[in-house]
């Protein structure tokens, strides 16, 4: 960073998420120039407008996805080091997410100094991966060249597949994601037709039988 203020973009749906990820790393560091965004969409309007030394974005925001906002960060500004903070587990969403470009995957329950010793090895210009994850790499890398169904779905077509999986009806998903019932319903017909199901129990059993749910 030579000297120079770190601007960090946080972006999440979810106000008191924003200030808290900023109150929580704000003594780390006290020169930073911290800003805000809600969504995809004023992801990748700041991105237009201002230069960023990192990222630090949820999965789960209005519109387009984290994954998604992701993948074209990384298309158009593939320096900028983009930290998932999520929620979801690492075994979920995180090989998907490091495959996309993101320099960390971070689970929202990360204390403070962890999240503060991502952020410090990611402004030196490395990636941050927890022993966990790079499990999860490493067993990515050793598995079998045939892909499994659910690894064959889309980023979007995924996060449906877990929401359903949880249990979630159509009309919460398409609520959550802020998308229509009908938007939801075609990638729901997209999951069925790729992972060769034929409705909402065999998902659930399908991800319960991959351990992808508890």
């Amino acid at each position: 960073m030579d000297g120079e203020k770190p601007r960090m973009l946080i972006a999440d749906d979810h106000s008191v998420v924003r200030k808290g990820i900023i109150k929580s790393i704000t003594k780390k560091f006290p020169d930073a120039e911290f800003f805000e965004a809600s969504n995809g969409a004023e992801v990748l309007q700041a991105m237009t407008k201002d230069r960023w030394n990192l990222v630090i974005m949820d999965i789960s925001m209005p519109g387009r996805n984290g994954l998604e906002i992701l993948s074209e960060i990384k298309a158009y500004y593939p320096n900028i080091p983009v930290i998932i903070f999520s929620m979801y587990p690492e075994d979920q969403f995180a090989v998907r997410a490091i495959k996309a470009g993101a320099s960390a995957y971070i689970s929202k329950d990360i204390s403070t100094g962890e999240l503060e010793k991502a952020i410090v090895t990611i402004l030196k210009g490395e990636r941050y991966f927890t022993p966990s994850l790079m499990e999860l790499i490493t067993d990515e890398l050793l598995s079998k060249t045939n892909k499994k169904p659910h690894e064959l779905l889309s980023d979007r077509e995924y996060q449906v597949f877990m929401m359903i999986s949880a249990g979630k009806c159509l009309s919460c998903i398409a609520e959550e994601l802020n998308l229509s019932v009908k938007t939801i319903s075609v990638y729901r017909s997209g999951i069925l037709k790729k992972m060769n199901l034929k409705n909402n129990s065999e998902i659930m059993h399908y991800a319960f039988r991959n351990k992808l749910v508890v």
